[in-house]
């Protein structure tokens, strides 16, 4: 699975799985866009680890709801690796409240980030994706978007909607070979599961037939088959790697 001269951006990768995803995509060959919004050192603290592995990367600052900026970084990956061939759409905010809790602005936030940001992203990397002789779209969904979540109706909402969006684009692209697929992460060793209760983790982990949590490693590693040639016959499909939690 080597992506030896592949161009690959990542959003929201400054951190968590996105930044496992770039260093692994770096350690195989690729040339790494590490994205961020506002962790501008952590960004830099990833670039700079791919390339003492020998690998090429940049940081790209943009947030992803604002379209301006999501151009902008294309027109800087343009400049330094040219084309991209593989999009990875990662970047996503929670805001967890029980629905009756829940404000328009809450949904409205999460809405603009998770499927907003996704938009804007495909929409300005489209062409070169469609145009790339091994093009991939690749968009991080979550357990949480299939089997739903108490507290994040807004988030389990954005991210089923990756599916409907994944299976759209994996149709409108398949006439030029690339391909458009969805990964759904279960629960993950990161910052943010480190904030859950031992409580909650510990009946998250009742329900994970392998019983444990991922790590970032196992997510980054389906993420380059998907991104590699050896994927070239799969596309609109969502890959549960989630332990094997039913949904």
């Amino acid at each position: 699975m080597n992506l030896d001269n592949q161009t690959c951006v990542i959003t929201g990768s400054s951190r968590g799985i996105g930044r496992g995803i770039a260093k692994d995509l770096g350690e195989h060959g690729a040339n790494v866009v590490v994205n961020y919004r506002s962790s501008e050192a952590e960004a830099r603290a990833v670039v700079e680890s791919i390339r003492e592995d020998g690998g090429d990367a940049i940081a790209a600052q943009a947030d992803v709801a604002k379209a301006a900026e999501v151009q902008a970084m294309r027109e800087r990956v343009a400049d330094e690796f040219g084309s991209a061939d593989v999009l990875v759409n990662n970047a996503g905010i929670t805001i967890d409240k029980k629905f009756e809790n829940m404000t328009r602005e809450d949904w409205d936030t999460v809405v603009n980030v998770n499927l907003g940001g996704v938009f804007n992203c495909t929409n300005a990397f489209y062409d070169d994706i469609k145009g790339a002789e091994h093009g991939r779209l690749i968009n991080i969904s979550s357990v949480v978007g299939q089997q739903g979540n108490i507290g994040q109706a807004n988030y389990a909402t954005t991210k089923s909607g990756l599916f409907g969006f994944t299976r759209t684009l994996a149709l409108e692209l398949a006439h030029t070979g690339s391909t458009a697929n969805c990964v759904a992460p279960g629960f993950v060793k990161t910052d943010m599961l480190e904030e859950v209760p031992e409580r909650v983790q510990e009946k998250i982990l009742r329900e994970i037939p392998l019983d444990r949590f991922a790590t970032v490693a196992d997510i980054a590693g389906i993420v380059r088959f998907v991104a590699s040639e050896e994927s070239s016959y799969m596309t609109g499909q969502v890959l549960g790697v989630n332990g094997g939690m039913e949904w």
